[in-house]
């Protein structure tokens, strides 16, 4: 793992200084050669994760270029772009699942509470406990509804006992939502679930080894609108104890459950902003066409 040096000073770009400005396609190719290209507030004042000059290769090929964004505590940072843009890559960098792929090369700094995730020293086991992942499509395991749930803690040691095990698996299928529907089920197939609730037993996995991260890979793109809904409410009410960065590529998604959102471009961190900025006044062109449907 390369490390690079920390740039915490945003960068004061001429022409950025009206609420009306828009940044044009020309400025991105001089702000990336000066190393400095992202518009907006990609820093925050007390952040949970920090990125800073993270660059993902595929073999030569550069994926992620020169990308650095902090993830706050208790908030909902949504991840937006057109197809190929790099927001899932960047998103598996925050737990290391970029590791499965021999050709895959990170380059530059993401820390964990001020820990460098990438050091040496840090087991990717318990990171991943730390920063779960929820993907586009459910996968409960082969095994009952219970045993989802209970795998991680028994896994990770959480517990010592039956009961213990039983008030954890119990506590997160209540914070999915999911309690009321599959308590006089536990011994049946996770499997034999609607997508919608798969999904949500998908997410009482993820928090059943207490979580301080979650990450969204388009969770709802797979469920119907209702079963989406009940995703967005409860990833409102998770909010309030977890730091989430979903991946979407709905934006009214993004504006309905995200606090942040940042627009990425051909591997290009190109904005990030308070959501309701980046929908109603981006000050980045390409932003405003991705908004407004001109390509994407």
């Amino acid at each position: 793992m390369e490390l690079a040096a920390h740039n915490l000073t945003q960068p004061v770009i001429p022409g950025l200084l009206g609420n009306n400005d828009i940044v044009r396609e020309s400025e991105l190719i001089e702000r990336h050669e000066a190393g400095s290209k992202t518009v907006g507030t990609p820093f925050v004042t007390n952040p949970r994760m920090t990125c800073r000059n993270v660059e993902v290769y595929y073999g030569e090929k550069c994926a992620i270029n020169n990308v650095s964004i902090d993830v706050s505590h208790n908030e909902v940072l949504a991840m937006i772009g057109p197809s190929g843009c790099g927001k899932s890559t960047f998103l598996r960098c925050l737990n290391r699942m970029n590791d499965t792929v021999p050709s895959c090369r990170v380059v530059g700094e993401i820390c964990l509470d001020g820990v460098n995730i990438y050091h040496p020293s840090v087991d990717v086991v318990p990171l991943r406990a730390r920063v779960g992942m929820v993907f586009q499509k459910p996968n409960p395991f082969p095994k009952s509804i219970y045993d989802n749930v209970a795998y991680g803690p028994r896994i990770h040691g959480l517990t010592s006992n039956k009961a213990e095990l039983d008030e954890i698996v119990e506590g997160s299928l209540m914070k999915a939502g999911l309690w009321g529907e599959v308590k006089d089920r536990l011994r049946e197939p996770g499997t034999g679930l609607s997508g919608g609730q798969q999904q949500r037993l998908c997410i009482a996995r993820a928090i059943a080894v207490s979580p301080e991260v979650i990450l969204m890979d388009e969770p709802c793109s797979a469920l119907d609108p209702i079963a989406t809904a009940r995703i967005e409410e409860l990833i409102a009410e998770l909010r309030t104890q977890y730091s989430i960065v979903i991946v979407t590529h709905a934006m009214q998604q993004a504006s309905r459950v995200s606090q942040r959102t940042a627009y990425f471009h051909l591997g290009d961190l190109i904005e990030v902003g308070p959501t309701e900025k980046i929908f109603t006044n981006p000050k980045h062109r390409l932003t405003e066409d991705y908004i407004t449907g001109r390509f994407g």
